[in-house]
C-alpha cells in the first residue's frame, strides 16, 4: 500500500501565495511521477502541473507563470508553490503519484485533498 498526505491548504487573499505539500509513504520502489490536480465545486478534476523522475514538468496554460512544481526525492514529497493566486484558483487540491511498489506492481494512489479559497 501507499498513501499520499496533502498538506498546506487554506484561505488567502487574491494576489497572495501558498504552497502545498505532498508526502508518499508506504510500499514504493520508485515514482515515476506525481502531480497535483484540482475540482473546483460543479466542476470536473484537471490537471495542474506534473513532475517526472526526470525532473521534467507539464502545467495547465491556466497556471503557467504563477504555479512550481517541485520535488525531494529523498523524502517522496512533491510542492505546488502558487503565487500570484486568482479567485478562480479556488478548488480542493489532489495530489496523485505514479508508483512502483517493491512487490514490482504499479499503483496509481491519490491524496485526501486540500481546500485552496483565494477570496477577498
Amino acid at each position: 500500500q501507499v498513501q499520499l498526505v496533502e498538506s498546506g491548504g487554506g484561505l488567502v487573499q487574491p494576489g497572495g501565495s501558498l504552497r502545498l505539500s505532498c508526502a508518499a509513504s508506504g510500499s514504493i520502489f520508485r515514482i515515476d511521477a506525481m502531480g497535483w490536480y484540482r475540482q473546483a465545486p460543479g466542476k470536473q478534476r484537471e490537471l495542474v502541473a506534473t513532475i517526472f523522475s526526470d525532473d521534467s514538468t507539464t502545467y495547465a496554460d491556466s497556471v503557467k507563470g504563477r504555479f512550481t512544481i517541485s520535488r525531494d526525492n529523498a523524502k517522496n514529497t512533491v510542492y505546488l508553490q502558487m503565487n500570484s493566486l486568482k479567485p478562480g484558483d479556488t478548488a480542493v487540491y489532489y495530489c496523485n503519484a505514479r508508483v512502483v511498489q517493491r512487490s514490482g506492481f504499479p499503483l496509481d494512489p491519490w491524496g485526501q485533498g486540500t481546500q485552496v479559497t483565494v477570496s477577498s
